[in-house]
C-alpha cells in the first residue's frame, strides 16, 4: 500500500513523503479498512512537527479522522467485513489501507456519506464532550466560542445552538463571520476589529458568557475572564495561536468562574462510554435536528500539503477533507 509517512519530526511541507509501506494487519480488538475519506486537523500538523502533546514514535502515518470499509478484523473485533466505519485513530487516516481501533470506530449511518463522516468524528465529539459534559451548557445560556469558523469552534457553533445556547462567535474576517451566522450563531464578532470583552458584554446586557469554549488559547484565553458570567465554566478545547496561557488561581476565586479542559484520549481511557453516548446523540442530531458537518474543501491525497498549508493559514471553514487518488 501507500501512504504519506513520517520520518522525522518537523514542517509537513519537509518531512511528509508518500511511499510505498507494508499493509498493516489488524490486531485483537482492531479492523483493517479500506481508506475512503480523511478529515485534515491543526492537530495532525502538531504531531509532525513533534509539538502535540501526544508524541507519536518514528515512522509513523499521519492523521487522526478517517471513513472506510472493512476488509479485515482482527480478534474479537465487532465489526464485520464490507462494514463502513469511522473513527478517531490516532494517526494512519493518510493511507490506502489503515488499521483503527475498534473502541474509538463506529458504524456510519447510511445517509451521512464518506466526507460528511471524515468531518463528523474528532470535531464533533469534542464540541459536544467539551459543551455537554465540562460547560454543562443549558438551554437559555450565552455560549461564546472561539476560532468559530474552524472546524472545532463550527461544531460548538451547531451543537450550542441545538442545545438552546444564545451563541457569541469570533472570528477573523467577514466571510468567517457570515459562515458563522449561516450555521447557527445570533451574534458574531471580528476579534481584529473590535474587542470581543465589551461586544460580549453589550450583547448579554452585562451578564457575560455563561459558557466560554476556547480552541484557541493565547491572547484569546487571557482576555475571555473577563467577560465570563458569575459561575461561569471556561472550557479549554485547544491551542491553535501556538502560545499555552496560564492563569493565577487566584483569578478563578476573584472572578468565580470553573476552569476545565479535556482530551479525547482521557475519555478513552477512563469513560469510553461517554465516548460512545455522545456518538449516537450526534447521529440522532444529524438525522433529527439537521446537524451536518461544515465542508470547507475536498482535495485529493496528492494535495495533502496544500490542504494542511489551508488549515495552518487559517483560510479553511470548517473541515478540510482528502480523498484516496
Amino acid at each position: 500500500m501507500f501512504a504519506w509517512t513520517i520520518h522525522r519530526y518537523g514542517n509537513f511541507r519537509e518531512v511528509m513523503d508518500w511511499k510505498e509501506v507494508e499493509t498493516p494487519e489488524p490486531g485483537p480488538g482492531q479492523a483493517l479498512i479500506r481508506v475512503s475519506a480523511a478529515g485534515v486537523s491543526f492537530a495532525d500538523i502538531l504531531k509532525i512537527a513533534g509539538k502535540h502533546q501526544a508524541r507519536d514514535p518514528l515512522p509513523f502515518m499521519p492523521g487522526t479522522d478517517v471513513v472506510g470499509e472493512v476488509v479485515a478484523v482482527g480478534r474479537d473485533c465487532r465489526f464485520r467485513e464490507g462494514e463502513r466505519i469511522m473513527s478517531t485513530n490516532p494517526f494512519g487516516a493518510y493511507g490506502e489501507y489503515t488499521r483503527v481501533e475498534e473502541k474509538i470506530s463506529y458504524r456510519v449511518p447510511n445517509e451521512i456519506s464518506d466526507v460528511e463522516a471524515a468531518a463528523f468524528s474528532n470535531a464533533y465529539q469534542s464540541s459536544y464532550i467539551g459543551l455537554v459534559h465540562h460547560g454543562q451548557l443549558n438551554k437559555g445560556e450565552f455560549l461564546l466560542v472561539h476560532g468559530a469558523a474552524g472546524a472545532l469552534g463550527l461544531a460548538a457553533v451547531q451543537i450550542g445552538k441545538l442545545l438552546g445556547a444564545t451563541v457569541i462567535a469570533t472570528a477573523s474576517t467577514e466571510e468567517k463571520l457570515q459562515a458563522c451566522r449561516r450555521h447557527g450563531a445570533d451574534h458574531a464578532i471580528n476579534y481584529r476589529q473590535d474587542s470581543f470583552v465589551d461586544a460580549v458584554i453589550e450583547f448579554t446586557g452585562g451578564h457575560g458568557a455563561d459558557v466560554i469554549y476556547d480552541p484557541v488559547g493565547g491572547d484569546v484565553f487571557d482576555m475571555s475572564r473577563r467577560c465570563i458570567a458569575f459561575r461561569g465554566r471556561l472550557v479549554v478545547a485547544g491551542f491553535t495561536s501556538g502560545r499555552i496561557p496560564e492563569i493565577k488561581a487566584n483569578r478563578l476565586l476573584l472572578r468565580t468562574f470553573t476552569l476545565t479542559g479535556f482530551s479525547l484520549d482521557g475519555y478513552l481511557k477512563h469513560q469510553p462510554h461517554l465516548l460512545d453516548e455522545a456518538q449516537e446523540e450526534l447521529f440522532r442530531m444529524y438525522t433529527r435536528a439537521g446537524l451536518k458537518p461544515v465542508i470547507s474543501q475536498v482535495m485529493p491525497f496528492a494535495a495533502l500539503k496544500r490542504a494542511m498549508e489551508l488549515v495552518e493559514s487559517r483560510q479553511s471553514i470548517g473541515k478540510v477533507v482528502v480523498l484516496p487518488d
